[in-house]
């Protein structure tokens, strides 16, 4: 991998980590107030999880493979 695709990346990453942050954010004050759909809320936790996913993959692919 290039120093530009790691940097690529990296900057990939840190926009879906921030994302993911905003949407546990959204999530929790939705959730405290009461007023919000549920179903709204079950579709933002559902792209929460698909960032958590991304983000996982990403990762995976800045870590070597190590066999132990």
């Amino acid at each position: 991998m290039t120093e530009e695709e790691e940097r690529e990346i990296r900057f990939e990453l840190a926009r879906l980590r921030q994302e993911h942050s905003d949407l546990d954010a959204a999530i929790s004050v939705m959730s405290e107030t009461g007023r919000a759909d549920p179903l709204r809320i079950q579709r933002l936790k559902k792209r929460k999880l698909a960032l958590k996913d991304r983000i996982v993959a990403l990762e995976g692919q800045l870590l070597p493979d190590i066999i132990a």
